[in-house]
C-alpha cells in the first residue's frame, strides 16, 4: 500500500472523466440516459451510472473514494454537514425501542440529537464516561445497538480507548461509532482499531480552509450502503461544489496536520508556563489523562485543545476581546487560528449537569491552532494575557 500522502493525492485514480487531471466539478442536477432501456437498468441497479445528483454525483463519489482509502475503510458516504453524517449513521441503524450509549464529552448538537431528538423517536440513551470501560459495560442493555463517542472529545480532548470499547461491543452485536473530527485520518484511523464507523465533520481538518460545510462517514460496504440509502431518502447528500473544494483541501491534509501538531505543541509549552493559565487539556501532554492511550492509537495529537483561565469567565472574555491575530470564531481545523469560549458558544445548549461532568468551566477557552508562524500566535496570546 502506498503512503498516506501519496494516497491523498492519487486515491481517486488516474482515469478521471474526460481524461481530466483533477476531478471535474459536475454541476448538474440530472443525467441523461442513452436509451429508455438504459434508464430502466440504472433505476433497477442492473448497470452502474448516474441518475440524479441527490442519489449520486461523480465529484462526490471521487471524494468518497479518497476518504475511504485514507481511513482504510471499504466505502464512504458524503453528507451535507457533520451533523447530517451523525444523524444518518444513527438513524440508518436505530429504530424505536433501541438504546444508544454516548460519551459524556460531546459536541453540544451531537449530544442534543442523541438525548432529545432520538428520544422523540422512541430511542433511549445513556450518557457515560466512555474512557471508563466499566462504566460503558454497566450501561449496556439488551436493546443497546450503538456506542457513540468522540476521541479526542470536544472540547476537553478526553480520550477513549477505541479498541477496548469495540472489543466490548462486538460480541454483543453493538456497533461502535467514532467521531474522528479532532484527529483527521492522518493522525487516527478508528476502523484500524475495531470501530465499525468512523465519521467526520469534513468542515474541519479535511477541508482545512473554512469554506465548506460537509460530513463524511466511512464503514464497511454493507453499513455504508444503509447510510447511502438513508441519505437518498432524506436528501442529505453533499453538494458537488463542496465535494470539489474538499478534494482540493485533502491534497494538503498531511502537510497541514503536521504543521497544526507542531504549532499546537509549541503553544501548549508556552501556555504551560503562564501563571494566569490553569489546567490545560491536550493529549500531547504526558501528564494528560489518557495520554498513553492517545499515544497508542494516534500518530499525532492534533492542533486543537483547551485551557482554563484561573480567574474564570471575566478573564476568558477579556482575553478573547484583546486578541488581534487569532480569530474569535467557532469551528476548528482551518489553516488560521480560531479561538472560542465553549460554555457560552459551542456548548451553551449542553445541560448544566452534563457540562459539569464534561469539565467545561466558565474560564475554559478552546483554541484551534492554525498554520501561521507560531511565534506570531504566541505573541498575540502573550499580549492579550498581559492585558487581563
Amino acid at each position: 500500500m502506498h503512503g498516506f500522502t501519496t494516497r491523498q493525492l492519487h486515491a481517486d485514480g488516474q482515469q478521471k472523466p474526460l481524461n481530466a487531471h483533477a476531478m471535474p466539478l459536475f454541476l448538474t442536477s440530472t443525467f441523461s440516459f442513452d436509451s429508455p432501456e438504459a434508464g430502466a437498468d440504472l433505476f433497477l441497479g442492473r448497470r452502474a451510472g448516474h441518475i440524479y445528483s441527490r442519489v449520486g454525483n461523480p465529484t462526490v463519489e471521487g471524494l468518497e473514494q479518497v476518504i475511504a482509502n485514507l481511513e482504510n475503510g471499504e466505502a464512504a458516504v458524503a453528507l451535507g454537514s457533520g451533523m447530517a453524517a451523525i444523524h444518518a449513521s444513527l438513524l440508518s441503524i436505530l429504530k424505536a425501542g433501541d438504546h444508544v450509549i454516548c460519551g459524556e464529552v460531546l459536541y453540544s448538537p451531537s449530544l442534543h440529537l442523541i438525548t432529545e431528538r432520538l428520544a422523540d423517536l422512541g430511542i433511549t440513551s445513556t450518557v457515560v464516561d466512555t474512557s471508563n470501560e466499566q462504566a460503558v459495560r454497566d450501561a449496556i442493555r439488551d436493546k443497546t445497538k450503538v456506542i457513540f463517542f468522540e476521541t479526542p472529545a470536544n472540547p476537553t480532548c478526553k480520550i477513549t480507548d477505541i479498541r477496548a470499547i469495540a472489543e466490548l461491543a462486538r460480541p454483543k452485536g453493538i456497533l461502535t461509532i467514532v467521531d474522528n473530527t479532532f484527529s483527521s485520518p492522518y493522525f487516527q484511523r478508528p476502523l484500524d482499531h475495531g470501530a465499525d464507523i468512523s465519521l467526520h465533520s469534513a468542515t474541519k481538518y479535511l477541508n482545512g480552509h473554512g469554506d465548506v460545510i460537509g460530513g463524511i462517514v466511512v464503514a464497511r460496504s454493507e453499513l455504508a450502503e444503509k447510510i447511502r440509502i438513508y441519505r437518498r431518502d432524506t436528501g442529505g447528500i453533499l453538494s458537488p461544489f463542496d465535494a470539489y473544494l474538499l478534494l482540493r483541501g485533502i491534497r494538503t491534509l498531511s502537510l497541514r496536520m503536521l504543521r497544526h501538531h507542531d504549532n499546537a505543541m509549541k503553544l501548549f509549552e508556552f501556555l504551560s508556563s503562564v501563571p494566569k493559565v490553569g489546567k490545560l487539556y491536550y493529549p500531547g501532554d504526558p501528564q494528560f489523562p489518557g495520554h498513553h492511550v492517545a499515544a497508542r492509537q494516534m500518530t499525532g495529537f492534533g492542533g486543537c485543545f483547551s485551557f482554563e483561565l484561573a480567574d474564570g469567565f471575566e478573564a476568558a472574555t477579556r482575553l478573547l476581546s484583546k486578541l488581534k491575530l487569532c480569530t474569535l470564531a467557532v469551528s476548528l481545523g482551518t489553516v488560521d487560528t480560531l479561538i472560542e469560549h465553549p460554555a457560552s458558544m459551542t456548548h451553551v445548549a449542553t445541560p448544566k449537569d452534563i457540562m459539569e461532568r464534561q469539565g467545561i468551566t466558565s474560564g475554559l477557552v478552546r483554541i484551534s491552532v492554525g498554520c501561521e508562524d507560531i511565534e506570531d500566535v504566541i505573541a498575540d496570546l502573550e499580549d492579550a494575557l498581559e492585558a487581563i
